[in-house]
């Protein structure tokens, strides 16, 4: 069974100011999600699931949807404050959406084989859904996930701060920690975060999550349980969301997954912010003259 692809791009792109996912990146006006698609297809992925807001599904669809649905099964998933989840009669007020593992779960109705989860406004790179497919097909199980980790040096935007989750490997190779760190940039003595008002030193070799994850399809219902009791406890919090790093860090923390974390030096590439743009719109130049994308990525 061919594995499937998941792509939130629910997000608002507070930051960057406008609709990203659907942004002309590409040479010939392509959004930075359809190259994960792109990918996804030639290594092997059998479908795309895409979870968005209702608000945005008519121009997602006429930018992104139909492109390529001759290539690939394509599939939708909606998340909105209220999406009806088993064990929940009524949501408290809400300022924010719930969070990455809210968003991974509103697609369990539509996702019954291994798949793998991304961001829809990161370019990952060929190699990585390469190693992801394989690893889907062949070694995914109930307890047995994954995550493509790639080097925080590869990973900073030249336009402002970010924040990475900080990966704490052990020796056998699996993921034992996911530790979250804000506002990391660049200064004249290296790689800081902020932390407690302080900046603090990161090693640019550092491996950090960038959202791109390995899951089997039994995580649907570990996610629900773990949403349901978060929702009792954070009913007063009207800003607290649920991510898709706390659900894998409790799954470790209580043995009940081994996490393979797989490296990947390819160079990261997003659009966090406006300036960004302009860099990508060039990587994506080089990238096609280089001959790893058609011009137009997808024939007519």
């Amino acid at each position: 069974m061919k594995p499937t692809l998941l792509i939130l791009a629910a997000g608002m792109g507070s930051r960057y100011g406008g609709l990203k996912q659907v942004d002309a990146l590409g040479p010939h006006g392509e959004a930075l999600i359809e190259y994960s698609v792109y990918d996804a297809i030639r290594a092997g992925f059998g479908k795309v699931v895409f979870v968005i807001r209702k608000s945005i599904e008519a121009p997602f669809k006429e930018k992104i949807g139909d492109k390529f649905s001759s290539e690939i099964e394509v599939a939708y998933a909606f998340q909105e404050m209220d999406s009806p989840i088993e064990g929940i009669d009524r949501f408290p007020a809400r300022e924010k959406p719930w969070g990455t593992a809210h968003a991974v779960l509103v697609a369990k109705d539509v996702i019954k084989e291994p798949f793998a989860v991304i961001n829809a406004d990161d370019y990952y790179g060929i190699s990585g859904f390469e190693t992801m497919a394989q690893f889907l097909t062949q070694q995914a199980s109930p307890t047995d996930y994954s995550m493509i980790a790639y080097q925080l040096n590869n990973t900073l935007s030249d336009a402002g701060h970010v924040n990475r989750g900080i990966c704490e490997v052990d020796s056998n190779g699996h993921l034992s920690n996911v530790v979250e760190r804000h506002k990391i940039h660049r200064s004249p003595e290296g790689i800081r975060y902020l932390e407690g008002g302080d900046d603090h030193f990161l090693s640019p070799e550092a491996l950090v999550s960038m959202n791109f994850w390995g899951f089997h399809p039994n995580i649907f219902e570990t996610i629900r349980q773990g949403f349901v009791q978060f929702v009792k406890d954070s009913h007063d919090q009207p800003k607290a969301e649920y991510y898709i790093p706390l659900v894998v860090n409790q799954q470790i923390q209580a043995e009940a997954i081994q996490l393979h974390v797989l490296a990947n030096g390819e160079q990261w590439y997003g659009v966090t912010y406006q300036e960004d743009k302009v860099k990508v719109q060039k990587a994506f130049d080089q990238l096609s003259e280089q001959g790893k994308y058609p011009r137009p990525l997808w024939s007519k």
